[in-house]
């Protein structure tokens, strides 16, 4: 390696497991910002630290014999890492790795950095750091790092520009928020062969204040108690430009990939093929609408808004496959209902003056467990309805219904919506209908249903 080389150990770090090093490391990496910058070494040992802020032109490097640890005293972790943006998660303000405005930084190497999630467990403490936050930062590099059990979420990058991720071991399974990679109002990000396994949504793109483009995200592995992919929720601007191609999904108790413009703001522009999903409940979930009758998730939201729009989404080469598994009430933690047989399937759906827009389902392989009859499913089926105005009805949501009407597949207001070459096999009976496609403008349907006799 070529460059500024600062041991942490030369400026007190023990990595002994039991001393903290927060001072020790912080001095390596001010030393090197002094002079321009350089690489901070974690050589081996377990080093424990609060909160570490990252500078310009600093890289932190940990070695393989080397683990990096959260400090389990809440008090070692700074206020001033800026905020969670959602609106009820301020118990997650705090952060373990911190960086603002800076550039051209980067955390590598093949060691370990451990959040420490047992010392915030999700009862009888307030405060649980998530693992890293970057702050208006340009030129971010994680690569080849083990992140394991964040006490909330992995990491937040947040109004940030020109991001790489890859090779990254992702594993957070501890607490609720157990999410991967987060990403919100950036720009160039480019996600590779990481591999990500979490409490909630493995990767998530969102846009609370400026928009999230350009988007790359590619050779992955995703398996979540929750979700996989999530494009959206917090939508208050644009979302686009995005690429999600050659990635495996397996074990995802919820949704494989949703897309969820709820809070104003546009989804458009995306391109997902070459998928292959095993025991994913729904497989894909698409909504327009604007959230409940509250005003919404993001910080700064100070009305209901008008629902967005959604347009030019093309989904192409999927297979999604279920085994027996799938037969079973999947939950969160004790008593959290994610998934179950009369809840799966193909969902898009949105607020009939608002439709979504220009939408392709293409080479689809969806093998369903089924098994489901009409007696465990309610009779009225709610539609999306305009929250700014008072409603008398349950509106369709993120998460209501939790049932599907359908065994494989329900599409409502969608224009221009082509859904060719899709091929549903049916395990075992189901005595809902195969599919519903309702208030739609369909430019080409081609549709093929198999029943596996049992």
């Amino acid at each position: 390696m070529m460059g500024n080389i600062f041991l942490a150990r030369d400026y007190g770090a023990l990595g002994d497991g039991t001393s903290n090093d927060t001072i020790a490391v912080q001095s390596a990496i001010n030393a090197a910002a002094e002079i321009g910058g350089g690489y901070v070494v974690l050589d081996y040992g377990y080093f424990v630290a609060g909160t570490i802020y990252l500078k310009s032109n600093v890289w932190l490097r940990i070695d393989a014999g080397a683990k990096l640890c959260g400090s389990p005293n809440i008090e070692d972790y700074g206020t001033d890492t800026h905020f969670n943006r959602y609106v009820n998660e301020t118990d997650m303000d705090r952060c373990f790795i911190y960086a603002e405005k800076a550039i051209n930084i980067g955390i590598f190497g093949n060691g370990e950095i451990n959040g420490g999630a047992e010392h915030f467990p999700n009862k009888d403490d307030i405060y649980r750091p998530m693992m890293l936050r970057f702050l208006e930062c340009k030129g971010i590099r994680l690569e080849g790092l083990r992140l394991y059990n964040s006490a909330a979420w992995t990491t937040a990058f947040l109004d940030c520009e020109n991001i790489w991720a890859e090779g990254l071991d992702i594993y957070n399974h501890k607490n609720y928020n157990g999410d991967g990679l987060n990403f919100d109002g950036c720009k160039n990000v480019f996600v590779n062969s990481c591999k990500i396994y979490g409490t909630d949504d493995n990767l998530c793109l969102q846009s609370s204040h400026y928009p999230t483009r350009n988007v790359h995200i590619t050779n992955c592995n995703f398996s979540s108690i929750c979700a996989g992919i999530r494009i959206g929720l917090k939508s208050v601007v644009d979302i686009s430009n995005v690429v999600i191609n050659n990635c495996t999904f397996e074990n995802v108790w919820r949704e494989g990939i949703k897309i969820e413009c709820t809070e104003g703001g546009s989804i458009s522009d995306i391109s997902i093929s070459n998928i292959t999903m095993r025991n994913v409940t729904r497989p894909l979930f698409v909504i327009l609408n604007n959230r409940l009758s509250e005003i919404g998730s993001s910080v700064g939201i100070t009305e209901m808004p008008k629902i967005g729009s959604m347009e030019r989404i093309i989904i192409s080469n999927l297979i999604a496959i279920d085994d027996d598994e799938m037969k079973n009430t999947h939950l969160r933690f004790e008593d959290d209902v994610m998934g179950c047989p009369s809840f799966a399937g193909i969902r898009i759906d949105a607020e009939e003056n608002y439709p979504i827009n220009n939408m392709t389902l293409q080479n689809i392989t969806y093998s369903f467990i089924g098994g489901v009859n009409l007696n465990q499913i309610p009779t009225d089926y709610p539609k999306v309805l305009d929250m700014r105005f008072p409603q008398t009805e349950k509106t369709a949501e993120n998460y209501y219904p939790d049932w599907s009407r359908t065994a494989f597949m329900d599409i409502r207001n969608t224009r221009n919506l082509v859904v060719d070459n899709v091929y549903f096999i049916l395990q075992n009976p189901d005595e809902r209908p195969h599919y519903v496609i309702e208030n739609c403008d369909c430019i080409k349907k081609e549709i093929t249903v198999e029943e596996l006799k049992k």
